[in-house]
């Protein structure tokens, strides 16, 4: 099983949007993603959608876009990102999912031997963030707890984490988020919600003992991201009890 990651797919959601308003290098964009994601993806791999999947409203318009990849060859993991606001009770998102096809919310589940585990995430603290930016950070904090929680339950061997804002500071400085991690053996983060020049600062490497991981689908030219094959090898004394 190998795992890839691309995220902020921004498909149309039911209504004529088209990405090129960004700029030109939008300009079929999911058809270009969809031809390397073919090519490479077998059945039985994994790729991970962390978040702004849809600009749909509500889920019904969402559907084409969910069957659309759920066409696409592997199984799929996806995470909510601000931009998708169809997204809104997580079972009656389950109960109309192609097959083959998972949503994490507050929650954590396994596919071969990797535990995948995550939350949306938020703007980090810091200077022009408002009071109410503060609290919702603070909510997802705890989310990405309880699902690194169950994810130690299931007893994988390996533990990829997904978000969507960016979890690391400029040039990978610590953050609240980093340090809950760090508690955790994770060995893979991916994120995304960064574009354009805002994707100078994503934070790509080994931080804190995990690889972080941006997955923007712009900042990868339309082409998935193949996690590495094998976990982070770390000291003991790198994973807090």
């Amino acid at each position: 099983m190998i795992i890839y990651a691309i995220g902020d797919l921004h498909l149309p959601g039911g209504d004529d949007k088209p990405m090129n308003v960004f700029g030109d290098h939008w300009s079929g964009h999911f058809e270009r993603i969809c031809r390397d994601w073919a090519a490479r993806v077998r059945e039985e791999d994994v790729v991970l959608i962390p978040g702004d999947i849809s600009w749909a409203m509500q889920l019904d318009d969402a559907l084409p876009d969910l069957k659309a990849i759920g066409a696409l060859p592997g199984k799929k993991i996806l995470l909510r990102g601000n931009h998708d606001y169809w997204w809104s009770g997580i079972s009656r998102l389950r109960d109309v999912l192609p097959e083959g096809m998972y949503a994490i919310q507050n929650d954590a589940m396994t596919l071969g031997d990797t535990a995948f585990c995550g939350t949306r995430g938020w703007t980090l603290p810091g200077s022009g963030v408002t009071a109410e930016d503060e609290k919702i950070y603070r909510r997802e904090l705890q989310r990405m707890e309880m699902s690194l929680d169950r994810a130690m339950t299931l007893r994988a061997d390996r533990l990829v984490v997904m978000c969507h804002y960016p979890p690391l500071g400029e040039g990978g400085a610590e953050t609240p988020l980093s340090q809950l991690l760090a508690r955790y053996p994770v060995d893979d983060v991916v994120y995304g919600h960064l574009h354009g020049p805002s994707l100078r600062s994503a934070v790509n490497g080994l931080f804190y003992g995990t690889r972080y991981h941006c997955v923007s689908c712009d900042g990868l030219q339309f082409q998935l991201l193949r996690l590495p094959d094998e976990k982070v090898e770390r000291d003991p004394i790198q994973t807090a009890e």
